[in-house]
């Protein structure tokens, strides 16, 4: 349900509202308009009295929200969410997300195209800092290195956990690049939230519906990877999660599905950027690696999601790909990035988009 405040609402009134809402066992999500105020209802387990509500002051009307996923909906907030990643503190509302002053952070969403890159997993400081240079210096606007690494067998490389959580701060400070990195389960969460910017919850982990309320907890921004094989909509209540808890700072990334394909690691959906875009509010973004599993084929699929409509990238890069501890065979050399990056910003500009 979601309660439209009439045009020029007191603050007193919507504070009554949201009170209202409260007594009745519900949680009110405030939605700042350009014109006016709605609140959006969660936390209801059937129809909601509708008489309660609709003669308190200030309330023009009531709109039921049909999709099972009420927050991430462009029911509930028609405008789009611009999510900033290094900016501080959380949001407070979800209208507020939309309202961050561009030099408050890194931003996904809106009409700018923002990449992230770095390597697949921090192997040493040496090359973190290496890396996070020569993106920077091609046009990244945040680093990615995992300091958790859930790999598909138990011998392979599992990533330098704190350490490489330090490394990832070190990298931070002397670039100034934000850092994304993947929390895999609470007690990673716990610190990811601590040093990082943004937390990272991998495709293994979409329906891991305890972490994703943790994340939801947090003070920090999330990326949501869609799972293998989820569909549309599993991703979307999977991002629900997070919001539920009042985290309304998700930027959704397609990564790619399990298909008949094989040539490649994944199939990148390229279809679900604009069906996100026309659904929900929330920020989209592609990783043409971990789709493609070969580097060869990340180009391709980059230009194809910066022409679909996504918010941007998440792409690995390694400073000696073939040498690499975790899935060298789909990171670019930084010469290799940069060329990338220029193609990227001629399409942008066909597009009329910041990159």
């Amino acid at each position: 349900m979601l309660v439209v405040m009439r045009v020029g609402a007191t603050p007193k009134e919507i504070r009554s509202t949201v009170a209202a809402i409260r007594k009745l066992g519900l949680t009110p999500n405030v939605i700042p308009g350009s014109l006016r105020v709605a609140i959006g209802i969660t936390g209801n387990k059937g129809a909601i009295g509708r008489e309660q509500l609709e003669l308190l002051p200030g309330v023009a009307e009531l709109v039921p929200v049909t999709k099972p996923y009420k927050l991430v909906s462009r029911e509930t907030k028609p405008e789009d969410t611009v999510v900033a990643v290094g900016a501080g503190g959380p949001s407070t509302s979800l209208g507020a997300l939309s309202e961050r002053s561009e030099s408050k952070g890194v931003r996904f969403g809106g009409e700018r195209f923002t990449v992230i890159a770095g390597p697949c997993a921090v192997e040493s400081r040496k090359s973190a800092l290496a890396v996070a240079r020569a993106v920077k210096a091609a046009g990244a606007l945040a680093f990615r290195g995992g300091a958790y690494k859930p790999r598909t067998s138990p011998y392979s490389f599992q990533g330098l956990g704190k350490k490489g959580l330090e490394i990832l701060r070190e990298v931070r400070e002397e670039t100034g690049l934000p850092v994304v990195t993947e929390a895999v389960d609470p007690q990673s969460l716990e610190q990811v939230a601590r040093h990082a910017d943004m937390i990272q919850i991998g495709a293994r982990n979409m329906q891991n519906y305890s972490l994703l309320r943790l994340a939801g907890q947090s003070r920090r921004p999330v990326l949501l990877k869609r799972g293998f094989s989820a569909t549309f909509e599993e991703f979307l209540m999977a991002a629900e999660y997070v919001l539920a808890e009042g985290n309304y700072q998700v930027v959704l990334c397609e990564r790619g599905v399990r298909s008949f394909a094989d040539y490649t690691r994944a199939t990148l959906d390229i279809s679900l950027v604009p069906a996100v875009r026309k659904i929900s509010h929330l920020p989209v973004i592609a990783d043409p690696s971990h789709a493609a599993g070969r580097r060869d084929m990340v180009p391709a699929l980059s230009r194809s999601a910066l022409a679909a409509g996504a918010h941007g990238l998440l792409v690995e890069v390694h400073e000696d790909p073939d040498r690499a501890l975790s899935d060298g065979g789909q990171s670019l050399a930084p010469a290799a990035f940069a060329e990338l990056m220029d193609s990227l910003r001629r399409i942008a500009a066909a597009l009329e988009v910041t990159c």
